[in-house]
């Protein structure tokens, strides 16, 4: 068999996972990273990455990597960029593609958090990360709220069962910015992909707030086109 591209420089593929998630108690926005351990920067905070095998997708591998640490699969992720400085990881010539995913905090797995040594951090708390990990965390951020103002995204962060005012401070969180009542609730509306349902959440006063849950296939549907457009 005669390799063609034997005289060809070598590189290797690596994937890397910006995961967010949402305090529902602390109504913040949190991003979840490892501790390195082992060199370069061993101990230090990371991005959740691993490298590309010869069998699979990038895709294929961004699940693998999200996987490995949360415990699950069927998550809203997206790919973001690839980053390829020549001397972006010390050890050998490395490119990245970064992915970021929206995850339910009271969904992954803490066994699997604890043998990862990662933990959950809000974004005005994040420390110093490794290589060029604070970037690929600008990008998702950027990306992120660009996405959540001209689609229906960030559901994924909330409980099978949610009021107004969960989804409201989602988005505030996301954004960054205090939000209109009234505007808002407009505007969740006129995307019709929730159902409200006759139980009321009467934590907060005696009267209640009204109960709200997505309406799964609606939703997907309505992704799937944002996504070919957007292709």
């Amino acid at each position: 068999m005669t390799y063609k591209y034997k005289h060809e420089d070598k590189a290797l593929v690596a994937v890397d996972c910006i995961i967010f998630g949402f305090d529902q108690e602390e109504e913040v926005l949190k991003i979840l990273l490892i501790k390195r351990d082992f060199k370069p920067s061993k101990g230090k905070w990371s991005l959740m990455g691993g490298f590309l095998k010869t069998n699979e997708t990038i895709d294929d591998a961004a699940t693998r990597v999200l996987c490995t640490l949360t415990g699950l699969q069927e998550v809203y992720m997206e790919q973001l960029s690839v980053f390829s400085e020549v001397d972006r990881d010390p050890a050998e010539r490395t490119i990245s593609v970064a992915y970021y995913a929206l995850i339910n905090i009271g969904d992954h797995k803490k066994d699997l958090i604890k043998k990862y040594s990662a933990q959950w951090f809000d974004l005005s708390e994040m420390p110093h990360l490794i290589f060029d990990h604070d970037l690929m965390v600008d990008h998702a951020i950027k990306r992120l709220k660009y996405r959540i103002s001209v689609q229906p995204i960030g559901f994924e962060l909330l409980p099978e069962k949610f009021t107004m005012r969960q989804v409201k401070k989602l988005y505030e969180a996301i954004l960054s910015e205090e939000l209109d009542k009234r505007n808002f609730v407009k505007k969740i509306h006129s995307m019709e992909i929730l159902e409200r349902l006759d139980e009321k959440d009467k934590r907060s006063s005696k009267k209640g707030s009204y109960l709200f849950r997505v309406k799964k296939d609606k939703y997907r549907r309505k992704m799937d086109k944002e996504h070919e457009f957007n292709a």
